[in-house]
């Protein structure tokens, strides 16, 4: 099964980078459409993720489509990352547009490097390309180590050939990651799951929940700006939105302090996250309250605990 995965991401790379990419994005939209309908558990954790963004929002048929378009959104991420291999520097360098790099320009001048802090959003690997191109900026990242292991280096190789560093979530990332801010660099830090490693228990789109302690305990240590960011797509290509510089000053305790800056930037993350919601790609678990919705049948049953 391992060299089928595998396989399989490389010729859904092969195939993105050959195909005209207006075709290519429809299609990839369209499957993403359609996994989506056949992966109910997922679906639901779409669905209250929406719900969680956008209380006041869409239900029924109009929460059908609103969860459709994440899932065609997260098929147009994969399709838009696999082409960056192959597209020259001025089409990745005009196909996207920002607002905000000036804040990431002043935290290098500073010399301790920049913490980008990240939601799932749109294809940020385009943006970190775009850095390095347009503005000669070392990126690195720190990634969730996937299974199985082949296909955590297949990525590690794609991201690496666009001139980002890579760190796998471990024991080590701390260490990898406090290295790169020395020489720096710019560290992109998905921000709005926890998935190992230190937590703090914050309040998220209002229900508690716990998210990585690692951006703000860096920056905190290091001095190192924590920028909280997003990439949107668009038909074409990628707009980058870099919020301020959140306050990261030792004030007493240093857990009281992680505490106070990541809540901080829960908020910042809602912000972004709210500019569009069905680009917000977070299929898994989330919040304690996710843990039981997995329902296999009947949706007024008792949910079972999805473990």
């Amino acid at each position: 099964m391992t060299p089928r995965v595998v396989a399989g991401y490389r010729l859904a790379s092969a195939l993105a980078r050959i195909v005209p990419a207006r075709l290519g994005a429809t299609v990839a939209r369209a499957i993403g459409r359609l996994v989506g309908r056949l992966d109910g558990d997922r679906r639901r954790i779409v669905e209250r993720n929406l719900r969680r963004v956008r209380s006041d929002g869409p239900t029924g048929s109009e929460l059908r489509r609103s969860v459709d378009e994440v899932f065609a959104s997260y098929a147009d991420y994969y399709f838009h990352s696999f082409r960056l291999p192959a597209m020259t520097p001025a089409q990745v360098v005009d196909g996207f547009s920002e607002e905000g790099y000036e804040r990431i320009a002043k935290a290098l001048e500073a010399g301790n490097g920049a913490i980008l802090a990240l939601p799932h959003m749109g294809s940020w690997e385009w943006a970190a390309y775009w850095l390095a191109l347009r503005h000669e900026v070392p990126v690195g990242c720190v990634v969730e180590t996937l299974e199985p292991p082949e296909l955590f280096e297949w990525y590690r190789s794609f991201r690496t050939s666009i001139g980002m560093k890579v760190v796998g979530l471990g024991p080590t990332a701390g260490t990898e990651v406090l290295a790169m801010l020395r020489e720096n660099r710019v560290v992109c830090l998905p921000s709005d799951r926890h998935v190992g490693g230190a937590g703090v228990e914050v309040e998220f789109f209002g229900e508690q929940t716990t998210l990585p302690a690692g951006p703000a305990t860096l920056a905190l240590r290091t001095g190192a700006a924590l920028l909280p960011i997003a990439v949107y797509d668009h038909p074409g290509g990628c707009h980058g939105v870099v919020r301020p510089a959140l306050p990261a000053e030792r004030q007493g305790r240093f857990r009281d302090d992680v505490t106070r800056v990541t809540q901080h930037l829960a908020n910042e993350m809602e912000v972004l996250i709210a500019r569009a919601p069905e680009q917000w790609h977070l299929l898994q678990p989330n919040w304690p309250s996710d843990q039981v919705i997995s329902i296999r049948s009947d949706p007024d049953a008792i949910p079972e605990a999805d473990g």
